[in-house]
Order: structure tokens, then sequence, then C-alpha cells
């Protein structure tokens, strides 16, 4: 059998949390045949670890062959100890009222912890996986604190906007979902982010050539897929957790299949025209388990595209000017 997998999970008690440890104890995240150890995190505060402690229960409860371990912590130094994969779910949430700077500022000084705490104790071959919002922003910020690992072990999930609009592609041709193909996200994870449907394909054709409906491509499904979780929010009354949880299982298990293309949000070094520093989505191919290469040879330079990716790319430049004093 394998060496166990050492996964750190922070917000592991909450809702994406609870949705995720499932799929990863049973095998769904790093595959059928890799024991993994669970490293949960929560808050210093009793509801939250007692709830915790019942997760852990419920864990054990459902004995899969693959958990080999389960650490219950709520100090970090404890629960990112030689862990292999940092998953940072946990994230103060945006309140009625609370501007996009103030969730910025008080989530930027968790994120400088957690970077500098994982950059001195994870294991030498840690990566790191941001949820929590604005996820972009939060992982470049974790980034900045690491000396010891360099900023492509950083990553944030945009892979919940890709899968939202490859579901939104298949039903507006009337497709099944497996036929929709390089249907990528470029940008920030927020409204502004771009489903570059230009390159996309169904069953083979252009996608545009098989939907023949630019005004709807531009308009209702760039809109619906960037405001997905705020409509989602309307409908239930929390915000996307199941789906969450699932995509960051796609974006690790893709993160770890050599070969595989998808979207990731990484540092984007002035592809697609974006500022250097900032963490973008774009399109990744998976090279070795945990390491990609960006690629670079899809053509978004037509006038729509540009427009979008000029708009995206100025959020995510403000994100950074706005917490310039938390980069190091």
């Amino acid at each position: 059998m394998k060496t166990p997998i050492r996964v750190a999970v922070t917000g592991a008690a909450g809702q994406i949390g609870y949705a995720l440890l499932f799929r990863i104890a049973s095998g769904a995240m790093f595959g059928p045949d890799q024991p993994v150890i669970l490293q949960l995190i929560e808050a210093p505060v009793e509801k939250a670890l007692k709830a915790l402690e019942g997760v852990a229960m419920e864990l054990d409860d459902c004995a899969f062959p693959l958990l080999k371990g389960i650490v219950q912590t709520s100090d970090p130094a404890v629960g990112f100890k030689d862990a292999n994969w940092c998953l940072l779910v946990g994230a103060k949430p945006r309140g009625p009222g609370m501007e996009r700077a103030d969730l910025l500022k008080d989530n930027g000084k968790i994120f400088i912890g957690q970077g500098q705490i994982i950059d001195a104790v994870a294991a030498a071959d840690a990566r790191v996986a941001v949820v929590g919002n604005p996820a972009n922003t939060n992982c470049m910020i974790a980034a900045s604190q690491a000396k010891r690992l360099p900023p492509e072990r950083f990553t944030a999930m945009v892979r919940l906007d890709q899968n939202r609009a490859q579901s939104q592609l298949a039903q507006k041709a009337g497709v099944d979902l497996t036929a929709v193909k390089d249907i990528f996200i470029y940008g920030n994870h927020s409204p502004t982010m771009f489903p570059a449907f230009a390159h996309a394909n169904i069953n083979g054709q252009p996608a545009a050539k098989v939907i023949n409906d630019d005004a709807w491509l531009q308009g209702p499904f760039c809109e619906t897929v960037g405001k997905r979780g705020a409509a989602i929010i309307a409908a239930r009354g929390a915000s996307s957790a199941a789906s969450a949880a699932n995509a960051l299982v796609d974006h690790v298990r893709s993160l770890v299949t050599p070969g595989a293309v998808h979207s990731v949000a990484v540092k984007s070094n002035g592809h697609y025209g974006f500022d250097a520093n900032v963490w973008a989505g774009m399109p990744v191919r998976t090279t070795t388990p945990g390491s990609y290469e960006i690629l670079t040879h899809y053509d978004l330079s037509d006038a729509f595209s540009q427009q979008k990716l000029a708009a995206t790319n100025k959020e995510l430049v403000e994100e950074r000017a706005f917490v310039a004093d938390m980069i190091k």
C-alpha cells in the first residue's frame, strides 16, 4: 500500500468541509488506492471544535479503508504539520452590507498567518489550494509569506466556475455534459471572471457555432456563470457548499492527474495580459502530480474577450493594491 498523504483542511466542520471530507476519505480526490490522513483545523471556538468532534466521529463510522488517521486541532502549527496538501477552505464569510474591501482586509490577516505556518511546517512537497474568498487574492497573500515553498505551489479554485460554465453550455445545446470540452475560466473568482466560450467545443465543434447565439453567450451565459453564487444564496439562503466541495475535489484530482487540462488560478506571470503578480484563472496542463504548465496558445484577441480580460484584471490589480501592506 502507498504511503498515506497528509491532507490539512481549514474550516473542516463548516458546510463545505462537511461536504468535502467524506469525498477525500473515500478516494475521490487522490484515487482509490491512495491512503490519506486528515488533519482537520477549526477555529478555537467551543462550538466549532465540538462540531469538528462530531464530524470526526462520522468519519470513523464510515469505516473508510483509505482513511489512516484523523487529527483534530485549533492550532494551525499542528494541523499543517508535514501536510502534503493544504486545503484552505475556512474564511470569514461576507456578511450583510459588508464591502468586498472589508472582506479582503479581514481574510487577508488569516491568510498571512496560514501562509507563514504552512511555509514553516508543511511537507517539502506541500501544495496549497485556496477556496476561502476572495480566493485569488487570499492565495496571493498566502504565497507572499512563503520563503521555502515557491509561488507555483499556491493555487486558487476557479473550478466551480468552470463546472458551472460547462453545465450551462450543455443545457443550452441540449447535449450531454461530457460533450462540452475546453471551457476555461480566466481571471478572478468573482462576477468579473470570464468563461471563455470562444475556444470551447461541443462534440468536437466550436461551441459558438453549435449554439449560434452570440447575444446569449456574451450576455446571459457570462452573467449566469459569474453570478451563480449569489443566485444560490438567494434560492437556498446559504452559499454554495456541496458544489464548492465537489469543485475542490475536481481541482485537486486534476492537479494530481498528469495530462489533465483544466482551469486553475495561478500566478499569472503576465500571460493573457494579466498583471504579472496577480493570481488569475487560466488553462493549465498537469505535467506531474502536483505540477502544471500554463497553456498560452489559446487565442483571446477578439474585442469581447479583450474587454472581459481587462475588466477582471483591473479588479485583481485593485485588490492587490488594497492589500499591498499585507504582501511581503
